[in-house]
């Protein structure tokens, strides 16, 4: 039955303060209590941006509400989830008084409201309007006086709180600010694993990363691209088990060496032995998924081994697809003993479009794999005619990733 609730009346008559505001951070509604709360009207705020509407307090030099309320508002927007700020002192103006605030205090709470896409299409900003006990519990600390002889004791207590969480907000941005800092070096030192000089010699390749939601933005996945003239591109991706920085270690020695085994045996299945002979020395290696291709330009062949990856999938202009899963084994390590690993080869034509990619873009939980190959393969057919880049973001967004997701993503698009 179809709700017969009035949303709008709802917001409206919301006792606690509400402000919506648009991913450009432009005020799109608010309710009556916010409005009582500021002494505004709508029109003196819908369609403005929010600092245009509330700057900081020219006349107090350690005004930082803008800084403070902007930081968490750009959280929201990147990692799509509720920002709950401490007590924060943000003076506004005073109407009909030019260059006159009046000192405010707040309790600020920041709420994304997500699209059909999973990208933010408003911030909700709920505020309490908490000055009344930052001036209590100031008049309760005057020089000489003991706390409790002019306010109520649950006043007191209430103050005292709201006191130490201004300290916390602080040591929260401490913290927020080293995190930043190692989220730069582990982006640096991800960047520096996954270098690959001979793609900028190909303008029809698109390859993206994309680490686990959460994560420090470093994984194990990785993507290659290695050029072996003078007419044969080698293309991979792999799949080391885990996350964080013991994977992304792990996934630079295994990626540096099928790199290297290619260049000097040039088959993709003897490359993949190389490779899981050296996985065996390698602490954390073992379970890795890989596949290996070489496109030959010149009798337009793609020779390929797979080392218990996903499939790989060929599309066409005309929207067939067919799947590279013909030379499919074991990841490595997973025998006991050394055998020789299969190959096999699809012909292409100029073109076609070869996707490869890592299990994090395919694989949902609760979802058969086979299901989520499908939506890519129907997204090829549909999408496969776009230029490289473009399709690599069609693919992401239409699987539903282009944020990030569960697990880490690689993705190499190459239209041959």
């Amino acid at each position: 039955m179809a709700s017969l609730v009035d949303h709008a009346a709802l917001f409206a008559a919301t006792p606690s303060p509400y402000l919506v505001l648009a991913p450009d951070l432009v005020i799109v509604d608010v309710n009556r209590a916010y409005l009582a709360v500021t002494g505004r009207t709508r029109e003196d705020l819908v369609g403005r941006h929010v600092f245009n509407a509330f700057p900081d307090n020219p006349a107090d030099p350690e005004a930082d509400g803008v800084r403070n309320l902007g930081a968490s508002l750009h959280r929201v927007l990147a990692t799509r989830q509720a920002d709950t700020m401490a007590l924060q002192k943000y003076d506004i103006p005073v109407m009909g008084r030019p260059g006159v605030f009046d000192e405010r205090w707040w309790s600020p709470v920041n709420t994304p409201v997500l699209g059909p896409d999973g990208q933010v299409d408003y911030i909700i900003h709920r505020v309490e309007d908490v000055t009344e006990f930052v001036k209590a519990y100031q008049a309760a600390h005057p020089a000489g006086v003991r706390v409790g002889e002019r306010l109520e004791e649950a006043q007191v207590l209430e103050a005292e709180l709201y006191a130490r969480a201004r300290e916390l907000q602080r040591l929260n941005e401490e913290l927020r600010q080293a995190h930043t800092r190692e989220r730069e070096v582990a982006v640096t030192l991800q960047e520096a694993m996954l270098h690959a000089p001979d793609l900028a010699h190909h303008r029809d390749i698109a390859v993206r990363y994309l680490p686990a939601t959460g994560s420090l933005n470093v994984c194990g996945d990785w993507y290659d691209v290695v050029d072996i003239p003078p007419d044969r591109l080698a293309v991979a991706v792999g799949d080391v088990i885990g996350h964080g920085l013991r994977a992304a270690a792990v996934m630079g020695m295994l990626r540096s060496a099928l790199s290297a085994a290619i260049r000097a045996l040039e088959r993709p299945a003897q490359a993949l032995e190389v490779l899981g002979l050296y996985a065996r020395s390698v602490e954390g290696a073992l379970g890795t998924t890989t596949f290996k291709g070489v496109i030959d330009t010149r009798s337009r062949l793609i020779t390929y081994s797979s080392a218990g990856h996903p499939p790989p999938v060929l599309a066409h202009p005309d929207g067939r697809c067919e799947l590279l899963d013909q030379a499919t084994d074991p990841p490595l390590g997973a025998r006991p003993q050394h055998v020789p690993r299969p190959q096999a080869s699809l012909p292409y034509k100029p073109g076609d479009t070869l996707v490869l990619y890592t299990d994090g873009l395919i694989e949902r939980r609760g979802q058969d794999i086979d299901a989520g190959l499908g939506q890519l393969i129907d997204v090829l057919s549909e999408f496969g005619r776009l230029g490289t880049e473009q399709l690599a973001d069609t693919i992401l967004a239409r699987l539903g990733v282009a944020s990030g997701g569960r697990d880490d993503v690689a993705l190499i698009v190459v239209r041959l």
